[in-house]
């Protein structure tokens, strides 16, 4: 990396980091020079991850963590600013599926985990990193969402809910934060190339989907400085 990559000197904050959309984003957010903060509760995916960024030249700090711990995800954010004093990007990606059943049969224990990662994990960061991103010349804040956000499909009400209750988290902080250098933005990638597509949709080729390196450029686009836009839902579209 030097001076002139396109995100020297940032920092930037993922989360699901150690697989699947979350590594592609890492991955691409070193590539233009960034400093990642890596994210994820698979402790091996994350040194992989690791040893990745350091082949492209790029340098990671690794956070092994479970989201569902909001006392951690507060810690992280002390840690940040012990070391940096700021954040320059967050990107919240990681997420679960639950369960596809009928809303009555979701077992409280699902519901809650659902709430937990989805929902409470982005809001426990957006409160723990909103003063660091203050800090920042130009705070850049990216939600993954989901097209189930904005859809009323049979059995999937647990994830379209939590993420339907993401989007109103995003475009109420984005409200919040017009008149600062932060931008806040959602972003759904459709249907990618991810073991979490799989899982919902077992008899579907996965090579008819586009792959998560093809997708990741597209958020990373978005924790540009030149990146003006607040509240927007993207949506994926291959060139």
């Amino acid at each position: 990396m030097t001076e002139t990559s396109p995100l020297a000197g940032r920092v930037a904050l993922v989360t699901g980091a150690s697989r699947g959309l979350g590594r592609a984003v890492a991955l691409e957010i070193a590539r233009r020079g960034a400093h990642v903060v890596a994210i994820a509760r698979t402790v091996g995916g994350l040194e992989e991850l690791d040893d990745e960024i350091k082949t492209l030249g790029g340098a990671a700090t690794l956070v092994p963590m479970d989201l569902k711990d909001s006392g951690a995800i507060d810690r992280v954010g002390a840690a940040l600013f012990e070391r940096w004093g700021r954040l320059d990007a967050l990107v919240g990606n990681a997420g679960v599926l639950g369960a596809l059943t009928p809303i009555t049969h979701l077992q409280p224990k699902v519901w809650d985990e659902l709430l937990q990662v989805n929902l409470t994990a982005n809001w426990r960061l957006i409160r723990s990193m909103d003063p660091l991103l203050l800090a920042s010349e130009a705070g850049r804040v990216v939600l993954i969402s989901s097209g189930a956000a904005r859809k009323h499909t049979p059995f999937w009400g647990g994830y379209a809910v939590t993420k339907a209750a993401l989007e109103s988290l995003a475009l109420t902080y984005a409200a919040e934060r017009e008149t600062t250098k932060i931008r806040v933005n959602i972003f759904n990638p459709g249907p990618v190339r991810t073991v979490m597509r799989a899982k919902a949709f077992p008899g579907e080729d996965p090579l008819t989907l586009p792959p998560t390196d093809i997708v990741a450029p597209k958020i990373v686009d978005m924790l540009m400085p030149s990146f003006t836009q607040n509240g927007a839902l993207m949506n994926f579209k291959a060139n």
